[in-house]
This record gives structure tokens, C-alpha cells and sequence, in this order.
């Protein structure tokens, strides 16, 4: 309990007391225990699996409850599973009756909800047009419940705004209950047909088998995070001085990206083109990265092929697709004096001509051993004097207007603590929103 503000803990004492309330119609009411229990048994089983093995929460158990029995009954439910499921951090005793407390709330608002909407008689005789309206009514309330129980605990314990808090909390389960929801309906007509609760627990076979194909996608994108974050670091030892330049690069990347309005998709290419811009440098002998007074022509030379060994570097990495496009031609110029091919204007790939703008802005804003950093308006005044010959004036004015009206927000790194820079004062340009 240490290190939990005393309002938040008020907060668990008053979410408990709301169960305990939604609970005491059984005292008077005698429901189905034999349902109950096993309903109870297939929620526990199942939110240890889900929790230890795909890190996610097991519904299809909860929402059948919920369109099976009474609200008090359905209450009941999640209690053995929340108080028995992993916990990743402490304080384990009262996240565990926290999670009991929620669970119950949620259950037993949704269950009213489809009683009150004629759900059970719908689900009792198969009117499975007529059954999706209570169903999704008590989806969309579970939903809510928990949106709106876990933003007042943010709010209280780590003092974060509660209605942006309960607005994603909403939507982001929102598509995850919704495909929960229909299993539990047909595992709540299955259950009520002559074919009985067997015939039922068939359903969460397929929850099953996309489960597995869930856990399979995660696996897979941790393993591009884990090598992306390799290249990251190797570069960042190398060459010391530009420590977080990739970070910052794919942020800058990902501002023009969405500015343009590319789908999410492209967006995280540019991210990753961003960050592995410079993992050539990888190919680059130390002493010249590293080196204080100017470099000689023939070192400059050495320097300008680190394009070409990051683009072989990452050949035979498959998912950066049009990132390795990027990592080639950043530093192509529109008027074709750049290196390595000397490309002109849309010769250049649209990823190079997006990271080339967010890769130039963060030099000039980031303190090197050759320079001082760069105020956000000097550099993007810089970036305009330069629009034509160098960069693409489209990449130009779509940085220029993101950081105008979001700011500028540079990653922090594990070695360096970077501020946040308000949105600034941009140049006047016609199309430039200040």
C-alpha cells in the first residue's frame, strides 16, 4: 500500500463498497449456482491465460454472464478471476481487490442494461437479430464502466486529466470488447439452445486460435522492435556525438508524415526510416565520426558512402520496405548536387525527401562538438532559404506547420534529458499557419 496516495486507496474502499451493493440482491435471490460457479471456473481459467501468456484480459466469459443471469448473479462471476490473476507490479493485494471491485461494477451495470432491454427472452428464444441490440448496449456500457472507473483512479493517483484518460481507455477496448461480445452471445444462445453449456464452451475454440495468431503478430513486431533498437544503439556508441539523433529524426519523420495525411502505415515506415537513417555509419571507421577539426576530402569521401552500407546493412531486413529507400537517398538534393546518385527533384523517393527535411532540422537544433544549437525558428527559417535547392518545399512546409502548431517535442534518450520546445513563432510563408 506504500506509495499509493490516500485518496486513491478512499477510491478502491469506495469502488469495493459498490460491489458489495451490487452484490446483496443474493442474499434474497436464489440463481443458479451451478452456472454461476461454472462460469465463474471459465473466467478464472481463461484471464490466466490470457494475462500470462498474451498479456491481455479474457471477456467472452464475463459478457456471457452478463446475458445469461441477473445482474447480482453476473457480478459474481469475475470475482474468483480478478482476485487469482497475475499482477505485474505491486501494490499486488489492492490492485488484485481493485480489479475484483471494477470487474463486478462492470458485469452487473451491463447485465442490467440487457434485462432492461429484453436481451435474456431475446437470447432465450435464438431472436439473434433482435439479441445484438441489448448485446452491444450492455458491450458499450462494460466499456464505459471501466473507462470511467480506471480514469478516476489516474486521476487520483497519478493526477492525470480524467476526461482525455476515459475518452482513450474507451475507445481503445472498445473494438476488443466489441468482437468478446459476440462470442458471449453465441455462447449465451448456444447455452440456452437444446444443445445445453457443452455446446456453448465450443465457441472459445476459435477465441482460441486468434488468440494465437494474436500472440504470434506481438512476437514478430517485438522482434523488429528489438532489432531496430540494436542498430540504434550500435550507431549510437559509434558516434557519440549524435546520441538520440535517430530518435528525434523519426519523431521529425512522423510529424511530416501525418501533416502530409499518409495512413499509419507509411507513418511508421518514416518513423523507422528516421531512426535508421544513419546506421551506415556503422561501416564508417570510428576515428573519422569521431574526429574534432574538418574533415579532408578524401575523409569526406569515406563519410558519403555511409548511405550505401546502411542500405546494405539493412538488405536483408524485409519489414522496412520503403525505408531502405530512405536510408539510401537522404542525402540526395532537389537540385542533384547530393550524394550518392545526384538524383534530381522526384527522382528521389518520397521517404528521402521526408527524412532529408526532419533530418537537417534536428542537426541544426541539437548541439554538436562543431556547432551550437540552433534556435526552433532559426532552423526552420534555414530550412526555407534552402526549399528548392535542397529539400522539398512540400516536406519543408509540412514541418514547419506541425512544429507551428504542436511544438516541438525532441525524445529523451537514456543519455541525455532533452526539453520540450513550445510550438514557436514560424516564418511568414503563404499556406503557414502560425
Amino acid at each position: 500500500m506504500e506509495g499509493v496516495p490516500a485518496r486513491a486507496r478512499a477510491y478502491v474502499a469506495c469502488a469495493v463498497l459498490g460491489a458489495l451493493l451490487c452484490l446483496s440482491p443474493l442474499t434474497a435471490a436464489r440463481p443458479p449456482w451451478w452456472a454461476v460457479g461454472l462460469l465463474a471456473a471459465l473466467y478464472a481459467g481463461g484471464e490466466q491465460i490470457a494475462r500470462r501468456r498474451f498479456a491481455g484480459t479474457f471477456c467472452p466469459a464475463l459478457l456471457a454472464a452478463a446475458f445469461l443471469l441477473s445482474p447480482a448473479a453476473a457480478a459474481l462471476v469475475p470475482l474468483p478471476g480478478a482476485l487469482l490473476s497475475p499482477v505485474e507490479q505491486g501494490p499486488f493485494v489492492l490492485r488484485r481487490i481493485w480489479r475484483a471491485a471494477q470487474s463486478s461494477i462492470g458485469v452487473w451495470a451491463a447485465a442490467g442494461v440487457h434485462g432492461v432491454l429484453g436481451g435474456q427472452r431475446a437470447v432465450a428464444a435464438s431472436e439473434l437479430p433482435y439479441a445484438l441490440v441489448p448485446a452491444g448496449a450492455a458491450v458499450l456500457v462494460l466499456c464505459a464502466a471501466h473507462a470511467v472507473l480506471d480514469g478516476g483512479m489516474f486521476w487520483l493517483a497519478e493526477g492525470l486529466p480524467p476526461r482525455k484518460v476515459c475518452r482513450g481507455l474507451f475507445l481503445r477496448s472498445l473494438a476488443p470488447l466489441a468482437v468478446h461480445g459476440l462470442a458471449a452471445l453465441m455462447m449465451a444462445v448456444l447455452w440456452r439452445s437444446p444443445y445445453g453449456p457443452v455446446a456453448a464452451l465450443l465457441v472459445l475454440f476459435p477465441i482460441g486460435v486468434s488468440w494465437w495468431v494474436f500472440a504470434q503478430y506481438h512476437r514478430e513486431r517485438a522482434a523488429h522492435r528489438a532489432t531496430i533498437r540494436a542498430l540504434v544503439q550500435a550507431v549510437d556508441i559509434k558516434d557519440e556525438y549524435t546520441r538520440g539523433h535517430g530518435e528525434r529524426v523519426g519523431r521529425a519523420s512522423m510529424m511530416i508524415a501525418r501533416e502530409l495525411g499518409m495512413d499509419e502505415g507509411r507513418v511508421e515506415m518514416l518513423r523507422l526510416a528516421g531512426i535508421l537513417h544513419d546506421v551506415g555509419k556503422l561501416g564508417v571507421p570510428t576515428r573519422l565520426l569521431r574526429k574534432d577539426g574538418p574533415l579532408t576530402p578524401e575523409e569526406r569521401r569515406v563519410i558519403e558512402l555511409h548511405p550505401e552500407y546502411g542500405h546494405e546493412i539493412t538488405r536483408g531486413i524485409s519489414f522496412l520496405g520503403e525505408a531502405r529507400s530512405a536510408i539510401l537517398h537522404h542525402h540526395e538534393r532537389i537540385d542533384g548536387s547530393g550524394y550518392p546518385y545526384g538524383l534530381v527533384g522526384r527522382q528521389i523517393p518520397e521517404p528521402a525527401r521526408v527524412v532529408a527535411v526532419a533530418d537537417a532540422f534536428d542537426a541544426m537544433t541539437s548541439t554538436r562538438c562543431y556547432q551550437r544549437a540552433r534556435p526552433v525558428p532559426a532552423a526552420l527559417e534555414e530550412l526555407y532559404r534552402c526549399a528548392g535547392r535542397q529539400f522539398d518545399p512540400e516536406m519543408v512546409d509540412a514541418l514547419v506547420r506541425a512544429i507551428g502548431r504542436d511544438g516541438w517535442h525532441p525524445a529523451v534518450t537514456a543519455d541525455e534529458n532533452l526539453p520540450t520546445v513550445p510550438a514557436p513563432t514560424v516564418p511568414d510563408r503563404p499556406g503557414v499557419t502560425r
